[in-house]
């Protein structure tokens, strides 16, 4: 692994990067009720875990509230933007797994490493881009450990694939294999995930859903208070609190923001749900834009059973509705994320 070294501060642009380097870790951030109402004003998330203490308690043994996985993730990510102040998009995440459940007055800490770089190809119009595959693992601060985290405090790992410009007119030539997100369901990799001791009764009897089976959320939701969610995350990519770098002439919704939303849905649809696991796959596959309305639809890929409840995979598909530029309205598919979570 590369020493830490900081980047220029009108950077990282593409040729900036090497496969290899390690950012500056951003600040620590403790996870506090403060930052847990904030994120569920910005999503709705209604997981029980979250907002339920006594709930909480009787299926955790624990008095803290459950900080909610999608505070997490979306903390991580935020971090990781350290790599991506340029990005231009985020193509994909995969093999998002959370390896402990985090509660309230916990703190973590995010490194973020380049694990391979590709030039993409050259676009009329278009100043030269590449693709930036980042490896990312977040830590837990332990009261009886030092500062500096070790590889037994590593919690919640993954990578993620960044669009990036170059700083200058020519591709530097990289062609590392970034692959792409993972398309098979690998239950497997989540199960050392559930939690040991966890009674799931209080959470209510097991939702029948059969695999292959689609559920459509009918309550749709507007993207509103963006740029909330990306300071609250501390995300300093710029297209998502700038319209004038945006390709698109307007502030591109944080990904996670689109994904806050769609776990919000599923915690609609699913009964008894837990808690989530990780992510197999996320893909954005097209812009969201604020007040853009979203719908949610489900779909249940596999599940197993485990001694304290069943792991699920589920399909979730995201359409954004908005008007286009000759005022018409417009139905356009922008999510295609694969979550495993643990219910009933």
């Amino acid at each position: 692994m590369d020493q830490a070294l900081p980047i220029p501060a009108d950077g990282p642009y593409y040729d900036d990067l090497h496969s290899g380097l390690v950012f500056v870790r951003p600040t620590a951030v403790t996870l506090d009720s403060g930052l847990a109402v904030a994120y569920q004003a910005v999503s709705g998330d209604s997981l029980p875990m979250s907002i339920n203490q006594p709930l909480c308690q009787q299926v955790t043994g624990r008095p803290e509230l459950l900080v909610n996985p999608g505070l997490v993730f979306t903390m991580s990510i935020g971090a990781s933007t350290v790599a991506t102040k340029r990005v231009v998009a985020n193509l994909f995440y995969r093999n998002m797994v959370l390896r402990e459940q985090i509660f309230l007055g916990q703190t973590i800490e995010t490194t973020t490493q380049v694990a391979g770089l590709a030039d993409a190809s050259l676009r009329p119009g278009k100043p030269p881009r590449g693709k930036a595959l980042l490896s990312i693992s977040s830590s837990i601060n332990r009261s009886n450990r030092s500062t500096d985290s070790t590889a037994d405090d590593v919690v919640l790992d993954y990578q993620r694939c960044a669009l990036i410009p170059c700083r200058g007119d020519a591709l530097p030539g990289h062609d590392d294999d970034v692959g792409s997100s993972e398309s098979e369901v690998d239950l497997d990799r989540f199960l050392p995930s559930v939690p040991n001791g966890w009674n799931l009764d209080p959470l209510g009897p097991h939702d029948q859903w059969d695999e292959g089976e689609t559920r459509y959320d009918q309550l749709r939701d507007v993207v509103d208070n963006a740029t909330a969610l990306v300071r609250l995350s501390h995300n300093v990519a710029a297209v998502h609190r700038d319209a004038e770098v945006s390709q698109f002439g307007r502030r591109l919704v944080y990904g996670g923001h689109t994904v806050a939303l769609a776990q919000a849905s599923l915690v609609r649809t699913l009964a008894g749900m837990a808690t989530v696991l990780g992510w197999q796959s996320c893909n954005h596959l097209a812009p969201v834009f604020e007040q853009d309305i979203l719908s949610c639809r489900h779909t249940l890929l596999g599940e197993r059973s485990v001694a304290i409840g069943t792991v699920r995979a589920i399909r979730v598909e995201v359409a954004a509705s908005r008007n286009d530029e000759n005022n018409q309205r417009i139905v356009a598919p922008v999510l295609d994320w694969v979550v495993v979570v643990l219910s009933t």
